[in-house]
């Protein structure tokens, strides 16, 4: 997914999201498409989301003109476009039915859905490996809240211990970790040594987990992508050429219940 600095996959809003600019940007050859512009208070540069089904999404960082926006999908038209091609034929996530299991690929498990009515909203976890979601289900957007919950929480349990083995494997240090449930990136190291995790890092397979956040710690002695930072990279992972290619796809393992307005 380009970006006005490099291509990166699966923010999802908080109250800071604005939503939608307009639900159509010109496509510079004649045609209207319908791609879909959210304004977004914590992006830091312009990125493009194609989605399963072709849908396209620009994230706007706050304080860009329309003017750029349209500069930015123009000089990467053809990536987009390639995209479309690819993914038109694969079901859109966003319009995919409630699941009846859940496979966190980072984990090895696999946990089976039960749904039941109830006047109540609500989620058990039951043994073995069963989730049971409470609640009126002809209303989907409340059992994927409380999914997205559940979710959020088997992350915070399981990729911070993770985190910190592989930094005192490697010798780094960090400050402070933060989960979140993103669309356009799936981590992140500020100056301050604060590490950002994606949640849907759970669907992901393990070494491509690992890498994630090796790339991250690297992050912690270099702020930035040169030589320098990709030489530290190699050292702690030789494969992780391979093991980026497959983050950038990652999004193919996220499920579309995972994505709503609200952050976890």
């Amino acid at each position: 997914m380009p970006s006005a600095r490099s291509r990166r996959a699966p923010s999802s809003p908080r109250g800071s999201e604005v939503g939608l600019l307009t639900p159509q940007i010109p496509l510079f050859d004649g045609r209207r498409g319908e791609f879909g512009v959210r304004r977004s208070a914590r992006a830091r540069r312009l990125t493009v989301r194609v989605y399963p089904g072709g849908r396209v999404e620009i994230t706007v960082p706050h304080g860009v003109r329309p003017a750029a926006v349209a500069d930015f999908v123009a000089r990467h038209r053809a990536w987009i476009d390639a995209r479309i091609a690819e993914l038109r034929t694969h079901p859109d996530p966003l319009f995919e039915p409630m699941p009846d299991r859940v496979v966190l690929q980072a984990l090895g498990d696999e946990w089976r859905v039960r749904y039941l009515a109830r006047r109540r909203a609500g989620l058990k976890v039951r043994e073995p490996r069963l989730l049971e979601v409470y609640g009126d289900h002809a209303d989907t957007s409340v059992a994927r809240r409380l999914l997205r919950r559940w979710l959020t929480d088997e992350a915070r349990s399981a990729l911070g211990p993770w985190l910190a083995e592989l930094a005192d494997e490697g010798g780094f240090r960090y400050h402070h970790l933060q989960l979140r449930r993103q669309r356009t990136r799936w981590g992140s190291c500020s100056r301050l040594g604060t590490i950002s995790l994606n949640v849907c890092l759970l669907f992901q397979p393990p070494e491509v987990v690992r890498y994630l956040m090796l790339h991250e710690l690297c992050h912690t002695r270099h702020m930035n992508h040169s030589a320098r930072f990709w030489r530290l990279v190699a050292a702690h992972e030789p494969g992780y050429r391979a093991l980026d290619r497959e983050l950038t796809r990652g999004w193919r393992h996220v499920p579309g219940w995972v994505y709503g307005e609200e952050e976890p």
